[in-house]
């Protein structure tokens, strides 16, 4: 009996064995499979993703042969950007069907009541801090790279601003002056250059004139010239002079500077996009330029000043609906992003101080003027303020002899009161 009890206890052990080696057996051929699939899997996502990533970067250099004409010089700028100085007639505009073929026109008769100024000497860029300049019947454009577009995440996206959907937006934040309820045919300021915080990358901080017609959030028409500083567009925190346009409030239609058919440059000084140098300091030395937009009574172009007396060029008249004929609004201020999700944004607009520092403190507009049906420069009339959120960013207008219309504007973002 002990025996018989003894060969089954050890059969049953036997079997017992066998059967862990075969359960160990099958895990290991399980493991094996799935550890297999998993690193298959990975290799696959990770082809897939090198794969999306080559043919972004084609799509990117693909944009970029397009959009860098071909240059008969090109200027290194001590910031690090190139300026191609590229022949007139090839820029950008003249990719539109209705300017393909054609040479840019001639600069119009100014607004009576501007002051004309020798401007031979005017140094107010970094690039133009060179010995090197481009040649006569060429304009400098700054040279768009790789880097460029794809801080954008999108070709579509680059070089274009988000729709704003109205003046009390809550991304896009302003402290404005503005004047409507009458026809404008262009408008004047002189406005100081400061290098304002920008907390992110997404983010801007600018400063501008606006020339305005149509409704906010459908056919807006507007014409935008200033100083942003804007890391996204540019990839660093420099002010820089800029332009923007749209006739469908920012929809599909417009773009900064020359980067896409628009704006026709005809000055081979001054560089759209790039950057503006000196700049001011707080409580010291004061440096603004000047903006001046105004609508050639005879072609109806509208066509852009720049520091004392540069035309640089125009925005064809056929671009626009409404501002074909006439502006109905003018607005003269700061305008800031706030993408921030539960606080406010420490993005900084104008100086990052408060209007009430006033001089050599607080960012200023001054000699701000409107152009008539009969393009004469008018004082402002009927001015409007509007600080979207005065705890933020506010504003603050007075009148003299040695400023004409002027205003203090600006602020901090985040603060005690703005959180």
């Amino acid at each position: 009996m002990a025996s018989s009890f003894a060969r089954a206890s050890s059969q049953q052990t036997s079997l017992s064995v066998i059967a862990s080696i075969l359960s160990f057996l099958l895990l290991a051929f399980f493991l094996t499979h799935a550890v297999s699939d998993s690193s298959h899997q990975l290799r696959s996502n990770q082809t897939f993703r090198a794969q999306q990533e080559l043919l972004r970067i084609k799509r990117v250099r693909s944009y970029l042969r397009k959009t860098n004409k071909p240059a008969v010089k090109s200027i290194q700028s001590p910031d690090g950007d190139i300026f191609d100085c590229v022949p007139s007639h090839l820029q950008p505009a003249f990719d539109h069907p209705q300017l393909r073929g054609q040479k840019p026109l001639e600069p119009p008769e100014r607004p009576r009541g501007h002051e004309s100024i020798d401007v031979t000497t005017e140094s107010i860029q970094l690039w133009t801090n060179t010995t090197e300049s481009c040649p006569v019947g060429t304009i400098p454009i700054r040279r768009t790279t790789e880097e460029d577009v794809l801080r954008a995440n999108s070709i579509k996206k680059f070089g274009r601003k988000i729709k704003r959907r109205d003046t009390m937006s809550d991304e896009h934040e302003h402290a404005v002056a503005f004047v409507n309820g009458d026809q404008y045919y262009g408008a004047k300021a002189n406005i100081n250059v400061w290098s304002p915080q920008v907390s992110d990358q997404n983010e801007f901080s600018l400063s501008q004139v606006w020339i305005i017609s149509g409704s906010f959030r459908n056919d807006l028409n507007t014409i935008e010239a200033g100083w942003q500083v804007n890391p996204e567009l540019y990839g660093d925190s420099c002010p820089r002079f800029f332009t923007y346009w749209t006739n469908d409030a920012y929809k599909t239609t417009g773009c900064y500077n020359l980067l896409c058919s628009g704006f026709v440059q005809t000055n081979n000084k001054i560089a759209i996009g790039a950057a503006i140098s000196p700049m001011s300091s707080y409580q010291k030395r004061q440096f603004d330029i000047g903006i001046m937009i105004w609508k050639d009574p005879k072609h109806g172009n509208w066509w852009l000043q720049f520091g004392t007396g540069l035309i640089i060029g125009y925005w064809p008249s056929f671009l626009f609906t409404h501002l074909r004929s006439h502006a109905s609004m003018v607005q003269f201020g700061g305008e800031i992003v706030n993408s921030k999700s539960g606080f406010h944004t420490s993005t900084q607009m104008g100086s990052g101080r408060f209007a009430d520092e006033g001089f050599r403190k607080a960012s200023y507009f001054r000699n701000m003027q409107v152009v008539d049906w009969d393009n004469n420069l008018l004082p402002l009339t009927n001015l409007h303020l509007l600080a979207d959120h005065p705890n933020c960013y506010d504003i603050k207008a007075g009148k003299n002899y040695l400023w004409g219309n002027y205003m203090y504007y600006g602020g901090p973002g985040r603060n005690q009161r703005c959180s």
